[in-house]
């Protein structure tokens, strides 16, 4: 692959353009790429610290690969060759770029970290927590489940919204500041909520789903606090939210959980959801000047 064959482009209009029709044939795969794409779409670059860069990668003028790069967040890969990461991993570090991770599908995300300490000297530290991407087969839900009832959150409930998010945030530790004045800058902000409340109103459990984003929802968050669990109310939210999911058209329901946590990963098995692959982040230290 010539070096010619690696587009770049911060207009995420002309990214869609070239890459949207490969993206939306493998969904589930591409679900990080058409995300981003979508939300600086919709926000515009000026919402975000530093310019959105946007990648395709082609191969006798098809695209065989993408990627997207929102500092200071990770470089994101679709799925590549270790031929095609290091292509890749070779033009940034000619353009000057300077990612401080990368986080793809376990494969690409390693070959690609292999590439870049190659071509600059950075040294990659794979992360201890991975994640396993899961695709809704036939939803199951649970059977009994717990007392109570689903609400959807909209518009007057954004104090909720921001405070159970915020408490997610924190148990989940990402270093990022969930509050009313934040809030439209934060990644929260696209999700449509739903909390699972005992008969009495009290909220125990809330799980998030994205837009229908090429015929596929991702379901993003799902969260209980740790003297809440052992209920079931995770299981009644996470089937409530799948459901209203699939009721927008989506014809994949897919989800991100945390490989560290067998309780989750049993949980969302149970519902009906299949493993489909894992995913690894690489930090870099040493890396070239950004």
């Amino acid at each position: 692959m010539r070096p010619s064959d690696c587009y770049l482009t911060e207009d995420v209009d002309d990214f869609l353009t070239r890459a949207g029709g490969f993206l939306r044939s493998r969904p589930a795969a591409h679900v990080m790429q058409l995300t981003w794409a979508e939300r600086v779409r919709v926000r515009g670059a000026g919402a975000f610290t530093r310019v959105p860069v946007f990648g395709v990668l082609e191969e006798n003028g098809e695209v065989s690969g993408t990627f997207y790069h929102l500092p200071p967040r990770s470089l994101g890969l679709s799925p590549l060759s270790p031929e095609q990461a290091d292509t890749l991993a070779a033009r940034l570090a000619d353009l000057g770029h300077a990612p401080a991770s990368v986080g793809a599908d376990h494969d690409t995300a390693t070959a690609f970290a292999e590439a870049w300490q190659r071509h600059t000297g950075a040294t990659p530290k794979l992360r201890d927590v991975g994640v396993r991407l899961y695709r809704l087969g036939t939803l199951t839900p649970p059977e009994p489940h717990p007392a109570g009832r689903a609400r959807v959150l909209g518009e007057r409930d954004l104090g909720e919204a921001v405070f159970w998010c915020g408490e997610f945030a924190k148990a989940v530790g990402e270093d990022v500041i969930v509050d009313a004045d934040s809030w439209a800058s934060t990644r929260y902000a696209d999700k449509t909520y739903t909390l699972w409340e005992t008969p009495d109103g009290t909220p125990v459990s809330i799980a998030g789903m994205n837009p229908l984003i090429g015929g596929q929802v991702q379901v993003d968050i799902v969260y209980t606090p740790a003297h809440l669990r052992g209920h079931g109310y995770a299981g009644a939210v996470s089937a409530a939210v799948s459901r209203a999911a699939l009721a927008t058209g989506a014809q994949e329901v897919v989800l991100f959980a945390d490989q560290s946590n067998p309780t989750s990963n049993a949980l969302y098995q149970r519902l009906g959801y299949e493993a489909l692959s894992d995913w690894s982040g690489y930090d870099f230290t040493s890396a070239m000047p950004d």
